[in-house]
């Protein structure tokens, strides 16, 4: 039975996805004017065929460039715009470092210098990835510090799979390391420049209530609730879900020595990718003070990453083709291995959440929380951290921030609360979606290349998520009162 419902599985999520969709739109459950249903109706069809797979998760993605203009929800012209978005242009830019780093081994000897400090055993390096990949997230965007650590972490993999017999062990080690990346981005939330949805939020209440809330303030409450998620993310996915028993190993640590004498000193090409990469780690810090002080040349995070992608081509390795040419850092065949699958995923997303938007749909579900008000105020929180959590699944989580900041900032002045009590667990929640690859760019990331499938983003994703609702809901319940933003 197990086996015809694993082979016949596409089949049966094609009639599902088609059946529900259907049903959804014919029976309009949330009462929804026709526009809003039947986007919603198109929102069901994707989700379950995506969760399903189907079809091929890219395929999915082009549906609205197919359904929205025939039924009249958006023309062309501007659901294909979606496709070409600056997200989808720094994921590109990220995607050719990251080839670029793989073609010269730079990967290779940034895997084994980090193994080299956190020692061979599997747990100690998860919790040195989750800690690096935590703190840098603190203060880049979580999609460039995702596209840092990622290439470095395919390279420890490898390094772990050839020194490591069992499977099982390195299946786990290797899901969870991938795992630990995006979900530490994403739930590095302890300062206000952490997320997007954290730069809008604060951005509203500036100028809603001309009220500041500052950088120490926001430190000081949130970067403990950072610290927490970070631990219990290690103690779930590595002890609870995923537990990997790779042990430290002598040989294992003679193998890594000998590999790292093997790679010798750092070739030209070596260094000439690490600048590059280091040129572009230190302008996505530092471009918002280069903005500040001039305005010759504006910079932002996908323009840093395109740049870097042209130096990329542009650059010489030193190295001499076949036909005795002058070799480039990168040349265009080696785009071939290009995760060009999930520039059209992220695409997809933003088509998708572009149509919730303007159908006001997100719009709908948020004047709907008006009707479940009460006077239990934990409830309140956790039932508008738990919307946040999910709806941020399909929608973008900055687009998510922007909609629903103002609707329960007027919710709470209608029940006499701080609008900070509901703004708040609702911006942080927007950050913390894990079960889908399009929820936020570090899950698209780590989807990309192959190495987690589907069930396990949706299984562990589920679990995080629950428990991101109740600590979220709680830290803001509990310690928001005792330290005014």
């Amino acid at each position: 039975m197990q086996h015809n419902f694993t082979v016949h599985k596409k089949e049966i999520g094609l009639v599902i996805g088609a059946l529900l969709s259907i049903l959804c739109f014919v029976f309009n459950p949330f009462s929804l004017p026709f526009q809003a249903n039947l986007v919603l109706a198109i929102t069901v069809l994707m989700i379950v065929w995506w969760i399903t797979e189907a079809l091929p998760m890219p395929v999915v993605a082009l549906l609205p460039i197919v359904l929205f203009p025939s039924f009249g929800i958006a023309p062309l012209k501007e659901v294909s715009m979606a496709y070409g978005d600056p997200i989808v242009f720094l994921f590109m830019g990220g995607f050719f470092l990251a080839l670029a780093i793989e073609k010269w081994s730079l990967h290779k000897r940034m895997a084994l210098g980090i193994i080299t400090i956190t020692g061979t055993n599997g747990n100690r390096i998860i919790l040195g990835f989750i800690m690096a990949t935590g703190f840098l997230s603190l203060w880049l965007s979580n999609t460039a510090t995702t596209m840092m650590m990622f290439p470095i972490a395919l390279s420890v993999i490898h390094v772990i799979k050839t020194h490591n017999k069992n499977e099982k062990n390195v299946h786990n080690f290797s899901l969870v390391l991938m795992l630990s990346i995006a979900y530490a981005s994403n739930f590095a939330l302890g300062t206000i420049i952490a997320t997007p949805p954290n730069v809008a939020y604060v951005g509203y209440i500036e100028e809603r209530f001309n009220h500041t809330i500052t950088f120490v303030n926001w430190l000081v409450l949130f970067m403990p609730l950072t610290l927490i998620l970070m631990f219990l993310l290690y103690f779930i996915l590595v002890k609870w879900l995923y537990p990997n028993r790779i042990k430290h190993s002598e040989e294992v640590s003679a193998a890594i020595k000998k590999a790292q004498r093997q790679l010798g000193i750092m070739s030209a090409a070596e260094w000439r990718v690490f600048l590059i990469f280091g040129l572009t780690v230190l302008l996505w810090i530092i471009k918002d003070l280069l903005n500040e002080y001039q305005n010759f040349v504006v910079l932002d995070d996908t323009i840093i990453a395109l740049m870097a992608a042209v130096l990329l081509f542009l650059v010489p390795s030193k190295t001499q083709t076949h036909e005795g040419k002058l070799e480039r850092l990168l040349s265009w065949t080696d785009t071939e291995k290009m995760a060009w699958d999930v520039l059209l995923l992220f695409g997809g997303g933003i088509a998708l959440a572009n149509a919730l938007e303007d159908s006001q749909l997100v719009h709908e579900f948020g004047t709907g929380l008006a009707t479940i008000a009460t006077d239990n105020l934990f409830l309140i929180i956790l039932i508008v951290t738990t919307i946040s959590v999910f709806l941020s699944e399909v929608i973008s989580n900055l687009a998510l921030v922007i909609i629903l900041a103002p609707v329960l900032s007027s919710l709470a002045l209608s029940l006499d609360i701080n609008p900070l009590l509901l703004g708040v667990p609702m911006t942080l929640g927007a950050s913390c979606a894990c079960m889908l690859p399009m929820g936020t760019p570090p899950n698209a990331i780590i989807f990309a290349k192959g190495h987690i499938k589907i069930e396990h983003m949706m299984r562990t994703g589920l679990v995080l998520n629950l428990i991101c609702i109740l600590i979220i809901s709680l830290f803001c319940w509990l310690f928001m009162p005792m330290l005014p933003l």
